[in-house]
């Protein structure tokens, strides 16, 4: 009996002529599971195909990238376990569910954070403004450790960057929703510090400084990446609209009035002299300027591009009395 592939909905079942399904028993190697996987994905309109498809191998096999390049160098055999395994994951990716939902990491600048269900994923854009963090906290002229403040830390991705590239910072990290916080504190839970400190908060960043009016004044640096998505802009990856928490994505009927009611309440945070940083979109720049602008004391606002040359984050400091 020959088994004869089938093309539905799991990747690599096979018939027999007598109509039953099973898996495929002779070997499969990595150029063949690559090469569906791709062309699935590829129909699906998943953004990076092969990239996934690599990824989501080697995570099935236990393996790193490096590894499976060596194999699919010597196009290896692939056990039926991870077949199998890999055909379930890349049915799911194909139905777009976040990649780093399916391999429970998300990669950002030198972490390796767990990730999944309630957190919002954080984006390589977002490095740019851990970048700007970094330098600020490099060229001040105070003495003593300085403190950072993340308001919407979610996955604690720009807290724990600053508190692992910086050494002897304190951060504190201010996220409102329960499993964000869940997945903040178990990515605490695995990463080395060194001389810094990092906490996590549960308190609403639109009101931080009413439930805890002892930190007002004494942030160096107040940095964020609030919701700034307009209400009724869904997104159009469906990665975001469909996996990405609401509460992380949507700033209000502009998507700016989250963001403004942070400004104020990231300006009474900071020290004079202390510099606040904000992601937002695209086409936000210079309402998001004239927001910090039209505070009593944040002044010199500037907005930075992403990778792509769009403006994605602005930055202001707070001038002295």
């Amino acid at each position: 009996m020959t088994p004869t592939r089938r093309h539905d909905s799991t990747l690599w079942e096979t018939e027999l002529d007598t109509g039953d399904p099973t898996r495929v028993s002779d070997p499969t190697r990595v150029s063949d599971l690559l090469r569906e996987a791709i062309s699935l994905l590829t129909a699906a309109e998943v953004p990076t195909p092969e990239t996934d498809a690599l990824t989501l191998l080697a995570h099935a096999w236990g393996i790193d990238r490096t590894a499976l390049s060596r194999k699919r160098l010597f196009d290896d055999p692939v056990p039926t376990d991870t077949r199998n395994e890999f055909a379930r994951l890349c049915e799911r990716r194909r139905a777009r569910v976040p990649l780093q939902h399916l391999t429970g990491i998300a990669h950002f600048r030198h972490l390796e954070l767990r990730v999944g269900p309630g957190v919002f994923v954080p984006r390589p854009e977002t490095e740019l403004i851990v970048g700007a963090a970094l330098a600020e906290l490099t060229g001040r002229g105070r003495t003593g450790r300085p403190f950072v403040i993340d308001l919407c830390s979610g996955s604690g991705a720009i807290t724990l960057a600053l508190a692992t590239e910086f050494e002897g910072v304190d951060v504190l990290g201010v996220e409102r929703e329960s499993a964000a916080l869940d997945w903040a504190r178990e990515n605490l839970g695995l990463t080395r510090l060194g001389d810094s400190s990092v906490e996590f908060l549960q308190a609403d960043a639109t009101t931080i400084t009413a439930s805890r009016p002892e930190l007002i004044g004494h942030a160096d640096v107040v940095v964020t990446n609030p919701p700034y998505v307009p209400d009724d802009a869904v997104p159009r990856d469906r990665e975001v609209a469909d996996h990405d928490p609401a509460a992380a994505l949507y700033g209000g009927e502009s998507g700016l009035e989250v963001p403004a009611l942070i400004v104020v309440e990231a300006e009474s945070l900071l020290r004079p002299g202390g510099l606040l940083l904000m992601e937002h979109g695209e086409e936000q720049g210079e309402r998001v300027r004239e927001l910090m602008e039209s505070t009593a004391s944040l002044r010199q606002a500037a907005t930075y591009p992403d990778y792509t040359g769009r403006d994605r984050f602005t930055l202001a400091r707070r001038q002295a009395p």
